[in-house]
C-alpha cells in the first residue's frame, strides 16, 4: 500500500507533538511537513526532545508542501483565520483539533463534521473535512451517548478532573509546578467552553432535550489524563444499563465498559475510553476516564483519519497505557 502524505500545523505544542508522534509511526503514512512559526528551522527534537533518533525533520513555516491532509494543532481561533487566508486544494482533508468549527461554521464552502466516531462513524468516513471533539467534550459525552440515543437523559450532574497538559503549552499561573503540585482547583463552574458541542451531540441523538449539564470542571495535580463522574436520576437497574451501553459500545474498539472501577492509569498513553457504572437508588453514576491528548485530541484525530481514508480504525493507535 502506498503512503498518504500528512503535514501538521502548528506542531510546536503539546496535541501537535502527540501528532507527530503518532504519524510518524503509522504504517500507511509519511509526515512531509511539520508547521511552526516560533520553532521554524529548529529539529523538530529540538522541541520534542522524545523524538531524538526518529526523525530528522525540521519545522518549516510554510503550507505550501504537498499533503493528502493535515491537521491543524492551532489556537483556537487560529484555524478559521488561517482557512480563510490560505487556500488549501479541496482534495486536501482538513481535520482540525480546536474548536472553530465544533459548532457547525463552515469557511469557503469548507464544512465540517463533527468527529466523535462513537456518535457518527459514518459520517466520518465520507467527509473531507473534520472537526476534533475537545477532550473534556469527548469524555462526557462518551459517558452519555447510549443514554441519549435510547431517551433515557434528564438532568445531568458532571464533575470532571483534568491535568495540566489540557491547558496547553503556554505557561500560566495555574500551570506553575509550584503551584499544581499538591493542589486542586475548580474552573469555569458550568460554564465551560466544551458544553456547546455536548448539547449539539445529545439533542441529536435524543430530540428535545433541554434538561442542564452542570459541569465543574477541576484541575489536577497531574500531566495527562481526564476523569469524569456523571449522576443522573434513573429507573434502569443496573443491569439493564450495563447492558445497554455495553450493545452501544459492542462495534466500537477503543471504548469499553468495565465490571470494576476504573483509574486513570489505564488509559494514559492510549486512545481508550473506559466507563465504568453505579448505581445508589434511583441515582446512575457514570465514570469514564480519556487521556485528554489522546482520545481527548491527537489520538482521535489519527482515529478520524484512518476513518476517512477507509483503513481500519485502529490503524496505528495500538498504543500500551503505563500502570505502574
Amino acid at each position: 500500500m502506498s503512503k498518504i502524505k500528512a503535514g501538521i500545523i502548528g506542531g510546536a505544542g503539546y496535541t501537535g507533538g502527540e501528532t507527530v508522534r503518532l504519524l510518524l509511526r503509522h504504517p500507511h503514512v509519511e509526515l512531509a511537513f511539520v508547521q511552526s512559526r516560533s520553532q521554524a528551522g529548529k529539529a523538530l527534537h529540538d522541541v520534542h526532545g522524545d523524538l531524538i533518533g526518529d526523525t530528522d525533520l525540521r519545522f518549516t513555516d510554510s503550507y505550501s508542501q504537498p499533503a493528502d491532509v493535515i491537521f491543524l494543532c492551532l489556537g483556537h481561533g487560529e484555524s478559521k483565520k488561517l482557512l480563510s487566508e490560505v487556500d488549501f486544494p479541496k482534495p486536501v482533508k482538513i481535520i482540525d483539533l480546536g474548536n472553530d468549527f465544533r459548532l457547525g461554521d463552515t469557511v469557503k464552502g469548507r464544512s465540517f463534521v463533527y468527529g466523535l466516531p462513537e456518535f457518527q462513524r459514518e459520517a466520518i468516513r465520507k467527509t473531507d473535512n473534520i472537526a476534533n471533539p475537545g477532550c473534556f467534550a469527548t469524555t462526557i459525552q462518551l459517558g452519555l451517548l447510549p443514554l441519549a440515543q435510547a431517551g433515557l437523559l434528564g438532568e445531568v450532574y458532571t464533575t470532571g478532573i483534568t491535568g495540566s497538559t489540557g491547558a496547553g503549552q503556554k505557561l500560566q499561573d495555574t500551570t506553575h509546578f509550584t503551584w499544581r503540585a499538591n493542589n486542586i482547583s475548580a474552573y469555569k463552574t458550568l460554564t465551560h467552553q466544551h458544553l456547546g458541542e455536548i448539547y449539539q451531540t445529545l439533542q441529536s441523538l435524543q430530540p428535545g432535550f433541554t434538561e442542564s449539564i452542570n459541569f465543574v470542571p477541576w484541575r489536577g495535580d497531574f500531566t495527562r489524563g481526564i476523569f469524569v463522574t456523571s449522576v443522573l436520576k434513573s429507573a434502569l437497574p443496573l443491569e439493564e444499563a450495563q447492558k445497554l451501553f455495553k450493545q452501544y459500545y459492542l462495534s466500537h474498539p477503543f471504548t469499553h465498559v468495565a465490571d470494576t472501577m476504573i483509574d486513570l492509569k489505564q488509559v494514559v498513553n492510549t486512545n481508550k475510553c473506559l466507563i465504568f457504572l453505579e448505581k445508589v437508588g434511583n441515582k446512575l453514576a457514570v465514570h469514564s476516564v480519556t487521556d485528554n491528548l489522546l482520545k481527548g485530541a491527537s489520538g482521535q484525530a489519527v482515529q478520524n483519519m484512518n476513518l476517512m481514508f477507509g483503513w481500519d480504525e485502529t490503524v496505528g493507535l495500538q498504543l500500551k497505557s503505563s500502570v505502574f
